[in-house]
């Protein structure tokens, strides 16, 4: 009887275990000299959140900085613009229009050059810093993330000195990681994870 109450008490401690471990969720942290932001990647767009992962596991983004930062639009990172555009880029998206993901502060989504399929470049990224949000880029640039915590990183970001492409006169580098959060400690942000 002993034997059975403890075998029972060590199979209800691994279960509970297992169960805690699915309640955390892989989240991009993006370090900057000004501080920390947390990404939620939206597992209904699966294949930018997808590359983003990759990219970002492979270290890609390390050379990388906050390039056009515009106060009121947009910060962007990654890969920078181009005048030929991303043609010939080796990370190009089929576009993920979700309508239920909408251009609204802290919306994190794919840059893109004036391409007729819309397609994304999956090695630039930007956050809506717009109030209001950016209706006019619904439906016409991938959205696969939100910024759930440091949007006070992304206002110092773009209140930086820049020149007259809105790069920043200071590099502004990313050192971005994918790390483990409960879901207590994201929706301490106010953040309610998608079901």
């Amino acid at each position: 009887m002993i034997m059975r109450k403890l075998l029972l008490a060590l199979f209800l401690g691994t279960v509970g275990g297992c169960t805690t471990f699915s309640d955390t969720y892989q989240v991009a942290q993006i370090s900057t000299r000004l501080g920390d932001l947390y990404v939620w990647l939206y597992k209904e767009v699966p294949v930018h959140r997808q590359h983003f992962i990759d990219l970002t596991s492979s270290g890609y983004f390390d050379d990388y900085s906050f390039n056009r930062v515009i106060e009121g639009f947009v910060a962007q990172g990654g890969c920078p613009d181009t005048p030929e555009g991303f043609a010939y880029s080796t990370h190009l998206l089929e576009p993920e229009f979700r309508p239920q993901l909408r251009h609204v502060y802290g919306t994190f989504a794919a840059g893109r050059d004036n391409n007729p399929g819309k397609l994304s470049a999956g090695c630039q990224f930007y956050i809506v810093h717009a109030a209001d949000g950016i209706a006019r880029l619904d439906e016409n640039y991938t959205i696969y993330g939100f910024v759930f915590s440091g949007m006070e990183v992304v206002d110092q970001i773009v209140a930086v000195e820049t020149d007259e492409s809105d790069e920043p006169l200071e590099t502004i580098n990313l050192n971005i990681k994918m790390v483990n959060m409960t879901r207590a400690e994201i929706e301490a942000s106010g953040f309610r994870i998608p079901e």
